[in-house]
This record gives structure tokens, sequence and C-alpha cells, in this order.
């Protein structure tokens, strides 16, 4: 049966989400820090879907490779005294109508898709093993768009420490040599830092990861993937940056394959459960996090929000979760290479009944 006018109108029609888009310029990113204080450079509502362009901090490490016009803007555009305290370029804040303290910041990655065909990874002093090198290397890969893999094209190593973010080394001040014959890597483009404004005065680093997000490096967040970030300030003033092609979990040499990502998502505001940190929701499992400093806590904050998980989401008495962590549950490190150390723990949808997906699979 059709509904009549006044039946149509009385019936609440789902809005329209609006797409935005968001061009990286030096008058969109912030480098280095979250803070709640910045003026948001875009205003969307609950359901809108972005389009934003993500830029790497290591553009300069192939400048000719890595950097195009609208890079070496940001990179000309933003004084080396504007760059911190942390090394990120962060796109944003988006204000998010209607986002409050206490609210969950849903994100859905729809699209990850690099800007350029080329990324950097630099071996660093701060990489996990880099007293047993006593010096930083830069190994530049090529992606390939038929296989979806990596190979590098040349290696060479950093003079001295790679100290101040966005440095730019020409070919003619390095020895370039080839690197990794034959090796190929899969492409897996992601965001290594993306997360909601701290609820802190002044500069937040965006080394570090929390509880707003930040740099969780977890190569699971890409296209696809839903991320729930606990909001701390209205608007929840979101930003995306730190985008990678690829990388393993641990990050052992300090960085992952660095490359700019034009990146699609869709933002909303969830009201109908809370969580303390940042969640992560794959198409095949559920994902808590932990960070600290020492890597046996980070270890432990990640089985306490997966408990968490199982008894206030997923209904299972402490004891039965408890006993599910043990047998069905992987925990691995994130990352050891961001100060404060990342541990994640997964559990798969399919050990669940049928249709129980928990508060965060509400639409």
């Amino acid at each position: 049966m059709s509904l009549t006018h006044n039946e149509r109108a009385m019936k609440r029609e789902p809005r329209r989400p609006d797409l935005h888009e968001l061009r990286a310029t030096p008058q969109t990113v912030h480098w280095g820090y979250f803070s709640p204080s910045l003026p948001p450079v875009l205003r969307v509502a609950s359901g809108d879907v972005v389009r934003a362009e993500a830029v790497t901090h290591h553009a300069g490490d192939a400048p000719e490779l890595m950097m195009d016009a609208g890079i070496e803007e940001i990179y000309d555009g933003i004084p080396v005294s504007d760059r911190n305290p942390g090394v990120h370029i962060l796109t944003g804040p988006i204000y998010v109508e209607g986002a409050r303290p206490g609210d969950m910041l849903e994100v859905r990655y729809l699209q990850m898709t690099p800007r350029l065909h080329y990324g950097s990874n630099l071996a660093a002093h701060w990489g996990h093993l880099y007293q047993e090198f006593g010096k930083e290397r830069v190994t530049i890969y090529r992606m390939d768009d038929a296989s979806q893999t990596a190979e590098a094209v040349f290696a060479y190593d950093f003079p001295g420490k790679y100290l101040v973010p966005g440095t730019i080394t020409p070919a003619r001040d390095c020895c370039r040599v080839p690197a990794l014959r034959g090796v190929r890597v899969p492409v897996r483009p992601h965001l290594g830092t993306a997360g909601v404004a701290p609820d802190a005065t002044g500069r937040t680093s965006s080394v570090p990861p929390g509880r707003h997000g930040g740099n969780i490096d977890n190569w699971r967040i890409g296209a696809g993937a839903t991320m729930f970030y606990p909001v701390q300030v209205d608007g929840a003033l979101f930003s995306i940056g730190d985008p990678h092609i690829s990388q393993g979990d641990g990050e052992i040499s300090g960085t992952a394959i660095e490359a700019s990502l034009d990146v699609m998502f869709q933002v909303f505001v969830r009201k109908d459960f809370q969580f303390p940190s940042p969640l992560l929701r794959t198409s095949d499992s559920w994902m808590t996090h932990g960070f600290d400093e020492d890597l046996n806590q980070a270890m432990r904050h990640a089985s306490l929000e997966m408990l968490r998980l199982l008894t206030e989401h997923h209904g299972l008495s402490r004891d039965d979760a408890y006993s599910l962590m043990s047998v069905g549950a992987d925990f691995a490190v994130t990352q050891v290479v961001d100060g404060r150390q990342g541990v994640h723990a997964r559990i798969c949808h399919a050990v669940f009944p049928e249709g129980s997906a928990g508060n965060g699979g509400k639409g």
C-alpha cells in the first residue's frame, strides 16, 4: 500500500549524507599535535562522508618521487618551528555536530587510495634495534597497482640523525644503492594516526597513542574497518594523518612504508554505548588496544579492555570472558617505537552466536 502525502510527512525520512572534500593545505593541517583549541577547518553532521587528503611527513625522503605541488606547499608553508611537539602532518580538525564528551565517534573508513606510488621506510634512531646498527637508513618503495605489492627501489644511509620533521633529502645529497632485490611486500593502505582532540591544555604530541586515538599504528585501520573513538571535547575535533601503504606488527625499525593517501570515511555520533579507549571493528573481528611505556602494562591494558568488551558489550560473565580470552583471543604487539608502546587484542566475530555483534554493531 502506498503512503499518502500526509503519511509521508509524518514518516521521518532518513537524512541523506553530505559529501565533503577536505584538501590538505597549510591552512587545513596541523603538524605534530592534537589540540582542543584548534579551530575546525570543516563542520559536518553525523552520517556525513568526508574525502580528505592525508600527507606523509616523510615525503622529503625522496622528494622527486613523493612530493607534488600540493605537498610542497605544505612543507614550504609551515615553518619548522611550528612542527611540534610531535612529527605527523594531521589534516583537520573536523567538527562533528552533536558530538559531546561521553559520546563515541564512529568512523567508517571506506576507501584509501595512494596519492603517489612511492613510500619511505626509515630505520630510525627511535627504532627497536638502533643500537645494533648505529645508523639511520632510508629505503624507498614503489607500489604496483596490478599485484598490490610494493618493492624496494633504492636505499641510502641518512647523514646523522633524523631530527627535523619533514626533512628533505635531495638525490644529490645521498648515495642511493639497490635494496631487497626480488622481494615484494603486500600493500595494505591504512592510517597510522587518527583521533579526536584530547581534553588537555595546549598541544598533545602526535607521537604517542592514547585514549583519544592518535598514533595507534595498527595496519588494520584501513578501508572496510570501523574505529570508535571516545569523544572528549564538543564536536570531537577529529583529525587524520601518518598515512602508510604497508606495515608489520611491531613497526620495529621505527616507521612503516610512509606514503600519502586520499581517504574517504563516514562519521557517526554514537550516544548508545561507551568505551574508554579506541576500539576497532573489522569484517571478521573486534580489537581492543592497550598503551603504556611498559609493554607488559600495555598487554594488561589491552586485556582489561577486551574483558570489558566481552562482559559489557557481549553479555558474558567475567569468568566466561576470561576463559574465552585465553582460548579464543589473539594478543599481538602493535608497535614498540612510539614511546608509549601498543598491544592489540583480537576476538573473531565467528565465535559468537549468529546476530550477536555487541553494541558497536548497531547502525
